[in-house]
Order: C-alpha cells, then structure tokens, then sequence
C-alpha cells in the first residue's frame, strides 16, 4: 500500500475540515470515510487528480456511520454496484435503513442538514462487509487490522496498516489540523462513553503507531504525544460540563458557558486564523449536548 493520500473534501467551503483516505495497493483502490454526499463533486475533482474516477473505486471503510464520515457510501455504491462497504455491526443496519440516523441528525441540525451533508442514500445489504473488531482485511497486496474502538460512537472501529504503522483512528482521537499540538475533542450526541473511550485510545496506543489518520484533519506524526494529550483533554473538558451542570443554570446559559470557556481555550492555543477553522469543525455545540447527556445518563444511574 502507498502511504495513505488524504482528500480534501472542502466541506460547506471549508479546506481542512474533512479529509477521506484514499489508498492504494496493487490494483486495489479504496478510501476511508467517503465524507458526506455534498461533497462527493470535490471527492470526484481529488480522485480526478489521480487519474482516478468513483468506479475505479473497489471498497470503502468507514470508521463509523456518522454523516461527515460516512453520509456519501449509498449515492457512491449507486455509482458503483460492486463497491464493498465495510462497516461495524451495529451501524450496520442504519446503512441499509438510514431512516432513524436521519430523524436523529434531523434534531440536531434542522435546516442546515441538507445543505452541510445531503442525500443519504440506502446501501443494499449484499454490499456490506460487518466488522465485529479483530479481522484481517485484505488490501491489495497488503494487510489491514481492524479495532473495534468505541467511546464517540459504539460503532466505531479503527483501521491499522501494520507495514505502514497507519492507525485510521476517524474520530476517536480528535480534531487536530495536520498535526497541529492543539487537539479538540468532538464529543456528539447520542452514546459518548468515556470510559470506553479511553480504553480505546489505550488500544490504539497499544499499536505503536508511527502515524495517525484523522478525518478531521489528515496526519498526526507523533502518536504516543498525541493520545496522551487527547485523554487530558477529553478529562478536562469531563470535568467543565460537570461543572456547570452542578451550578443548576438553565439550558442556554449552560451551553453558552461552555461555549465561551472552550472558545477561549482555542485562543490561548492557536494561531488566530486557526480559530475559527477549529471551531467550525468542532460543532461545539453538539459536543456540549453529548457531554452533557454523558453526565447527565450518570447521575440518573443506580449505584
């Protein structure tokens, strides 16, 4: 396998907010994490620039179902019969009938949805490939180890090129634009668990990367730093929310209080044209919402 290219899929404008891998062995051509739908122009201009076109295409790996990963996988099976899609088992069925993952995203972005992602277009069963964690994919002339990596979604998993040392982690080890040492946690509703999510980043470690994958955005050259970084960030931001939810504030002066506090964060870390790219892709306020949910699903547990 070639190392991984990333694609920049110039989401709603923006350069640096979702990248798909495109990878490369022998003959056999396939990304990882297609992206949303209305991007899929920009994914055909990337594949276009090398010598590529979508039914060139052999497989599609999602890390996990969630519409900026995984929203174009129907429309490009479409334009492609034989493409395989692999994907773990419980986002599975959503990939055959979207229709509950659609009236979710529907909650979370109302209007926008359809301008920032777009069609979402069932996949036919005999396409799909279930993952459990723990297989061995073929790529080509090359192996692929899949981790099943819950924590941002239960069914996230992660893709390790072992010859290369590529771990394509998706979301569970954050946004982070080309390795830039300020990590940002994108925690959405609705099955954050941070337990599991650390022992996710715990088995990614495990790996010894030499490289992460991060579709948000591209590559991350120091593994062990990053992780470490990432799990005191995921903490520290556990700890805001509980913070301010023990204060007994209504909901929007809650989320504004988180708002303002992450926002300043960012502005101590980063350069002020990496701002506002950071807090566009971080969606800041559904990670309050899936924080908050966490927290709150905690409380209301028996002991």
């Amino acid at each position: 396998m070639t190392l991984a290219i990333p694609l920049d899929l110039g989401w709603a404008g923006h350069p640096r907010s979702i990248a798909s891998a495109l990878l490369r062995s022998d003959d056999f051509i396939a990304l990882v994490d297609p992206g949303p739908s209305s991007t899929i122009p920009n994914l055909r201009e990337s594949l276009r620039f090398h010598g590529l076109r979508i039914r060139d295409l052999h497989a599609l790996f999602l890390t996990h179902i969630h519409l900026d990963h995984a929203g174009a996988t129907g429309s490009l099976v479409l334009e492609k019969p034989q493409l395989q899609v692999y994907v773990h088992s419980r986002g599975a069925p959503h990939m055959t009938d979207p229709s509950r993952l659609l009236d979710s995203a529907r909650r979370l972005y109302g209007d926008t949805m359809q301008r920032l992602y777009g069609e979402f277009v069932a996949v036919p069963q005999d396409n799909l490939r279930i993952l459990e964690g723990g297989e061995t994919l073929s790529v080509g002339s090359r192996q692929m180890r899949v981790l099943y990596t819950p924590g941002h979604a239960s069914h996230h998993v992660t893709y390790f090129d072992e010859a290369e040392g590529i771990a394509f982690v998706g979301d569970t080890a954050g946004i982070c634009i080309e390795g830039n040492p300020y990590i940002l946690p994108a925690t959405p509703p609705p099955d954050i668990n941070l337990e599991l999510w650390n022992n996710s980043l715990n088995t990614i470690a495990a790996l010894d990367p030499k490289r992460l994958f991060l579709t948000h955005f591209g590559y991350s050259d120091d593994p062990a730093r990053h992780i470490a970084n990432y799990q005191e960030r995921l903490s520290r931001w556990s700890d805001l929310v509980a913070g301010i939810l023990s204060k007994g504030l209504d909901e929007s002066e809650s989320s504004e209080a988180f708002l303002q506090a992450i926002a300043a964060e960012a502005q101590k870390s980063l350069a002020p044209e990496d701002v506002d790219q950071y807090l566009f892709n971080g969606a800041l306020q559904l990670s309050w919402l899936g924080l908050a949910r966490y927290h709150r699903k905690r409380a209301a547990a028996p002991a």
